[in-house]
């Protein structure tokens, strides 16, 4: 379902690596031994386990990988900052126009860079260094922050450079984003591919609740020039991680240029991971109301923008909250009836966010809902990172890239053309309904799907 668009804007089987740093940074240097494009998720052995390691987040791809760690520590700092930097530039634009309209335009001027960078990096990254493709884009991304950093103290105020910025961190995003998630597969044991998307989740949630916060109240105190200072600085971390990192040349014999259609055609041959796009691409077109959240605040519950603030918190709350407590994934095999059964989960509780109107419990649902799309993007992610070999996997993350920016638009389309012809209630209660209706046809379609087992992945 991915309601956490990709970064302001974004999650792959080896051996165990040493679990200790070297005492000097050095440059990157290959790895000394090849590592398998695919494999199946081996049994891990069982042994007492406390009750509280059982429930939350399995740290052990951050305790027993130095290199995953740095990259992820590296992705919460940046993702905080580029939410603050989100707000900033929302903020600024409004002060600028005090238009609603232009301020809305930034999800335009994103989105368009977002799905061609997205498909052509996942292009890219299949045939270079993943690692140098990576260290490019979050160069890349420190410069535009630091340009916005310059324009604020200047106080140029020309709203033209803002949607510029924003149109640039997105091509440099999506252009280094498969590429970034690509890599987890050479950087953790496949059997802790779960507990890392998981992880995954925790710095992706940490940015959308905490980086809006931060940059709220250091815009009030400071200025939008604070925010974006904050987040230049914030990439020292992610360029750091992957400077440490060794060199990352897709597996697998390559011929030619990586083409996109390649990477289309590879997964309409590809049944299970064919479903589980589709079943996400079901999720966020029927399923997910966001545009409507200004009209529900005040016919659901007379309320006013705090309601709408809420509203919107709500889901990703509820998302970081199944990410601390997905201990538990690492023991689920049936992963393809996991995703279909968290999707199923999405819709109904959408559905009742719909036909109960009150605040406290649609807020609780809204959470429901965001747990339930932390579930399915654990394991969706996982089935992509280990069925599919190497040097396909750069281009299918961006096309999940694309899945991600272009489903959200997509349902915002389907619900607000629903509420036109009806009324808001009918277009969340439908669109739930409707997500579910996929889900059970999906099964019904591609009924290997439910069977699809961690242990013996098939693509």
């Amino acid at each position: 379902m991915s309601t956490n668009h990709p970064a302001n804007p974004a999650t792959d089987a080896t051996p165990p690596r040493a679990s200790s740093e070297p005492s000097e940074p050095s440059a990157p240097s290959a790895p000394s031994d090849p590592v398998p494009a695919v494999g199946p998720l081996p049994e891990v052995g069982a042994g007492p386990v406390p009750w509280y390691r059982r429930a939350f987040a399995d740290l052990s791809p951050l305790r027993e990988n130095p290199d995953y760690r740095r990259v992820w520590l590296g992705q919460v700092v940046s993702s905080i900052g580029q939410q603050m930097t989100a707000v900033a530039v929302s903020v600024q634009i409004y002060d600028m126009t005090g238009s609603a309209f232009a301020t809305g335009l930034v999800g335009l001027f994103s989105f368009v860079p977002l799905v061609a960078f997205g498909l052509y990096g996942g292009a890219i990254a299949d045939t270079v260094d993943r690692r140098k493709l990576g260290l490019i884009g979050s160069a890349g991304l420190a410069v535009v922050s630091a340009v916005l950093a310059v324009q604020a103290l200047a106080g140029l105020g020309l709203v033209a450079i803002l949607y510029a910025a924003v149109a640039a961190q997105a091509g440099f995003f999506a252009l280094s984003s498969p590429a970034r998630s690509a890599m987890i597969p050479r950087l953790v044991p496949s059997h802790q591919l779960p507990a890392a998307n998981a992880l995954a989740t925790v710095s992706m949630n940490l940015g959308l609740t905490v980086g809006p916060m931060l940059g709220g109240v250091l815009i009030g105190a400071f200025g939008a020039q604070a925010a974006y200072l904050v987040d230049t600085a914030a990439f020292a971390g992610t360029l750091y991680a992957m400077w440490r990192l060794p060199a990352m040349r897709p597996l697998g014999e390559r011929k030619g240029r990586a083409s996109v259609l390649d990477g289309l055609r590879f997964l309409r041959e590809q049944p299970n991971l064919r479903t589980s796009f589709l079943a996400d691409l079901a999720a966020m077109i029927f399923g997910l109301p966001r545009s409507l959240f200004p009209a529900i605040a005040v016919t659901f519950y007379g309320g006013d923008a705090r309601t709408v603030g809420l509203l919107v918190a709500a889901p990703a709350v509820g998302a970081l909250l199944g990410a601390l407590f997905s201990g538990w994934v690492n023991r689920v095999h049936r992963q393809g009836a996991a995703v279909l059964a968290a999707v199923s989960a999405w819709g109904l509780a959408i559905a009742a966010f719909g036909a109960l109107h009150n605040l406290w419990l649609g807020l609780l649902l809204l959470a429901v809902a965001g747990c339930a799309d932390t579930v399915s993007m654990i394991f969706r992610n996982t089935m992509m990172q280990v069925a599919a070999p190497d040097e396909m996997r750069g281009r299918l993350q961006g096309i999940f890239t694309v899945v991600v920016a272009g489903g959200p638009r997509l349902g915002d389309f389907e619900s607000g053309a629903v509420a036109a012809l009806t009324n808001p209630a009918t277009s969340v209660i439908t669109g739930g309904l409707a997500c579910v209706a996929a889900v059970l046809l999906l099964a019904a379609r591609r009924p290997a799907f439910l069977t699809y087992d961690a242990r013996h992945p098939t693509p």
